[in-house]
C-alpha cells in the first residue's frame, strides 16, 4: 500500500474552512446519534472530513475488531490502515474516488437523501477476519455542498465477497451499482417482491415453519415453498437467511 499519508481515503473529500454558520448546524446532534446506536444491534460511528477523524463511535463490538471504542475514536483513519486487508484498502480507495465523483454531480439540495452501501473485511487484533457491510449517509453538508460529516452504520455482511457497491436514494427505488473493472456506475431498479411474497418473508422473519406459515395465510406448504423459490430469484440469493438480509438493507420489507 502507498503512504497511508497520501491515500484517496485522506484526501478526496478533506474538508478546509468550516463556516461559523456551518458549525451552527451540529448542536447537540451526538445526543440524536448516541440514541440511534443505544437502540440498533449495527455499530455506529461519525466521519469528520475536516479533520479526518472519528466523532463518534459505538459500543457494539463488531466494527471494533477487539478495541474499545475510545481507541478507535482515538486512532481515527488509522483503524482502517491498521485493519482492513491491503488489497482491499484498494477497493476502498476506489469505492471513495467513484463514490465522491459520483457525489459531488448531485444537485445541493439532494444531496442527504444519498447513501452508499459496500462490503469489505476487518480483521480483529486476535487475527481472524470478518466480512462487514458498511453503509455511509450525510449528516451535515458545508455552505458550499461539501461533505462535511458522515454517519456509519456496519453489520454484517450478507455476501460471500467484498465489494458489492451500491449508491441508493432515499424514497426511491433508484441504485446505482459499482462496476469495479471500470469504476461506472450502472443504474438499476432495486428487486421488488409482490405484497404476498413480503407476507412470507415476514412471517419466516418471526420465525415460523413452512407448515406455520402455510396455515397462517391458508396455503398448502407446496404453495409457501414456491413463494420461498420465487423470492430467491427475484432477490437472487439461495436461502432465507440472505433472503431476508437483503430484503431488509434494501427497505423491501
Amino acid at each position: 500500500m502507498k503512504n497511508k499519508h497520501t491515500s484517496s481515503l485522506l484526501t478526496r473529500n478533506k474538508v478546509v474552512n468550516v463556516s461559523e454558520t456551518d458549525q451552527l448546524q451540529q448542536t447537540d446532534y451526538l445526543e440524536a446519534v448516541r440514541s440511534f446506536a443505544r437502540l440498533t444491534y449495527e455499530s455506529v460511528y461519525v466521519i469528520n472530513y475536516e479533520n479526518m477523524s472519528f466523532e463518534y463511535v459505538s459500543e457494539n463490538p463488531l466494527f471494533l475488531c477487539g478495541y474499545s471504542p475510545e481507541e478507535v475514536l482515538q486512532m481515527g483513519y488509522d483503524f482502517y490502515f491498521r485493519h482492513v486487508p491491503e488489497g482491499e484498502l484498494k477497493l476502498l480507495e476506489q469505492i471513495n474516488e467513484a463514490g465522491f465523483d459520483f457525489y459531488e454531480k448531485l444537485p445541493a439540495g439532494s444531496k442527504k437523501e444519498y447513501s452508499i452501501t459496500y462490503d469489505f473485511h476487518l480483521t480483529h487484533k486476535n487475527g481472524k477476519t470478518i466480512l462487514i457491510n458498511h453503509k455511509l449517509t450525510p449528516l451535515f453538508l458545508t455552505g458550499d455542498s461539501k461533505l462535511w460529516k458522515a454517519m456509519c452504520v456496519v453489520s454484517l455482511a450478507h455476501h460471500s465477497q467484498p465489494g458489492n457497491v451500491f449508491i441508493k436514494r432515499q424514497n426511491s427505488d433508484e441504485q446505482w451499482e459499482l462496476d469495479p473493472e471500470i469504476g461506472i456506475w450502472r443504474k438499476s431498479v432495486k428487486p421488488a417482491l409482490s405484497e404476498r411474497e413480503k407476507e412470507v418473508l415476514r412471517l419466516y422473519a418471526q420465525g415460523l415453519t413452512i407448515t406455520q406459515i402455510a396455515e397462517k395465510i391458508y396455503v398448502s406448504p407446496d404453495t409457501v415453498k414456491y413463494y420461498r423459490r420465487k423470492i430467491f430469484e427475484r432477490l437472487s440469493v439461495n436461502n432465507i437467511v440472505e433472503a431476508l438480509a437483503v430484503a431488509v438493507n434494501s427497505q423491501i420489507i
